[in-house]
């Protein structure tokens, strides 16, 4: 649906976290979207102020209301990472996908101080 916003936790609840985008721009992720394992589905593993990376679900504009989800970007991460490095197929863990990946991403980071 959406990209990724940086949002800040400004409650904890049983329920979930409210969570801040913007000056007077609220929302709520839910207890089970705050994670893609079942056991990292905690509220209070956040505290207020905590900054959390989360993708824009669903927007819906008659009742102004925004939904995001942590473990809906954990996925795609996770998706993306495997399309772009290998395939589940291919026997690599998730574990060595992200490792070349993020090789990749200091190679190229490397090479681009090296320029300047």
């Amino acid at each position: 649906m959406g990209g990724v916003v940086t949002v800040s936790v400004s409650e904890v609840t049983v329920c979930g976290i409210d969570v801040s985008l913007a000056v007077g721009v609220k929302a709520f992720i839910r207890r089970s979207d705050l994670a893609r394992d079942r056991a990292d589905q905690r509220p209070d593993r956040f505290g207020v102020g905590d900054k959390v990376d989360a993708q824009v679900t669903s927007v819906d504009k008659a009742s102004r209301k925004i939904s995001l989800s942590i473990k809906a970007r954990e996925m795609a991460e996770e998706k993306e990472a495997v399309a772009q490095f290998g395939s589940s197929d291919s026997g690599a863990s998730l574990g060595e996908i992200l490792g070349a990946a993020l090789k990749k991403q200091r190679d190229t980071e490397g090479d681009a101080e090296e320029e300047e």
